[in-house]
């Protein structure tokens, strides 16, 4: 019979991540891990956080181990496809001196999630290893997943296509010229949708059709790609937008669901034996059946995942913390800071794996959440299970920025580092007019 006792409880709970926990102090150390997760036909890394460190070290070393061993072709993140595509070319040795200059592309607040120290010594990683491969197929890729570069994706399409196929660009040209009066603000855009419901949807739409009908000859696969994909996100852009200013909550599935569209079509671009690894916030890549979002009419992506390729070929690798340090900013578009990330709320999963940390004195750990009974075992509580946004006040996690979890049904797998430190940003730039796209949550 269950224990209705909360102490009793979180001992039982204590005692079964004991069982489970695999010390983190090496890169070996995640051989385990590893072991696990790369039979899957999709790795998603997850982070509680857009700006600690740690999480972003060690998705680096699982993405880089299952890219040299395992043969998965591509990474792809919670970023805009214009500035990720801009710093595969460079993975790729086809432009910039080196990654430094690359990622000066990443220029949307926030732009500390990918204009970073690790996302440097990744993409360097990336480019060395790209120049061992031999074969241009196996040859590793960097890619973004999100939705919001509608304009940058206008100017990226009508760029390319000024190339290839100058008639189709001014056919294209005359149809985006539908959002010249709107200046590349969304803001406006998204705020004369009240008065101008029709907005720009079916010039968008016809050159989505059009241009997903292109082939073209004596073009690169790539080139192809990157056309297509942004005439993608300029459809689920305005879609985006749509939805997100009349208040709609489901400005949220848009994003998500446009997330699995991508990823679907990077895998199929890349062959049928592709197999891709995901970087995300939690909040996008743990089963949204195992959270409160179900109950408010919300997917993500790994969950969406899960459901069309099957539990067994998508691992979902949770990252959480209980205390340290972070990158943030108190409001949309503000200064970023470093702030102290407080101890996790009693009783949270935070809290328990602190306890279970100090218990096997392993300062960071994970945990095979995959195995026979857990799912119905003490690690299936429901718990909070804390989830910090771009927009961050430590003072108020009284009252917010927990997510109730059944952490066994939400993750494969979850990595546990008890005290974290702030995320080393490269640029501090951005433009104080850009709309606040995943408000009021920042995930």
């Amino acid at each position: 019979m269950k224990s209705h006792n909360p102490r009793e409880e979180e001992d039982v709970l204590i005692r079964a991540i004991e069982t489970r926990t695999h010390p983190l102090q090496k890169k070996s150390d995640l051989q385990p891990l590893i072991e696990q997760i790369s039979q899957a036909k999709i790795v998603m890394l997850g982070e509680s956080s857009h700006g600690t460190q740690e999480f972003y070290e060690w998705r680096r070393l699982i993405s880089e181990w299952l890219i040299v061993k395992h043969g998965f072709r591509f990474i792809a993140v919670e970023g805009d496809w214009p500035p990720c595509w801009e710093l595969n070319r460079y993975i790729h040795d086809e432009n910039g001196d080196n990654a430094r200059s690359a990622i000066q592309h990443f220029n949307r607040w926030p732009t500390w999630m990918w204009a970073n120290t690790e996302i440097i010594r990744l993409a360097e990683w990336m480019r060395s290893h790209n120049q061992t491969v031999t074969d241009n197929e196996k040859k590793a890729a960097f890619l973004g997943l999100d939705v919001y570069s509608l304009f940058e994706s206008i100017d990226a399409i009508l760029s390319q296509l000024e190339k290839i196929n100058p008639f189709l660009a001014r056919r294209a040209r005359n149809r985006y010229a539908c959002f010249n009066s709107f200046r590349k603000d969304e803001i406006a855009y998204a705020r004369a949708l009240a008065d101008f419901p029709e907005g720009c949807r079916t010039q968008v739409l016809d050159n989505l059709r059009e241009l997903l009908a292109l082939r073209l000859n004596n073009v690169a696969r790539d080139t192809l790609l990157n056309t297509q994909q942004n005439a993608r996100i300029i459809a689920n852009a305005e879609n985006y937008y749509r939805t997100m200013i009349h208040g709609d909550g489901d400005s949220w599935n848009v994003r998500d669901r446009h997330m699995l569209e991508t990823l679907d079509c990077l895998l199929n671009h890349f062959g049928p034996d592709s197999k891709a690894i995901v970087w995300a916030h939690n909040t996008h890549i743990g089963d949204y059946r195992a959270t409160d979002m179900a109950s408010q009419g919300q997917v993500n992506i790994g969950g969406l995942a899960r459901e069309k390729w099957g539990e067994h070929q998508v691992a979902l690798v949770g990252f959480g913390t209980y205390q340290g340090e972070v990158i943030a900013s108190h409001a949309w578009d503000g200064p970023i800071e470093k702030m102290a990330v407080p101890a996790g709320r009693p009783g949270s999963y935070e809290e328990i794996f602190h306890e279970a940390a100090k218990l096997t004195k392993n300062k960071a750990l994970f945990v095979d959440l995959s195995g026979k009974g857990t799912h119905e075992g003490p690690l299936s509580q429901i718990r909070g299970h804390r989830a910090i946004g771009v927009v961050y006040e430590p003072t108020h996690e009284r009252l917010g920025n927990y997510v109730p979890t059944s952490l066994a049904h939400r993750y494969d797998a979850f990595v546990f580092i008890d005290e974290t430190t702030a995320l080393d940003p490269m640029i501090q730039s951005f433009k104080d007019e850009e709309l606040p796209e995943t408000w009021p949550r920042g995930f």
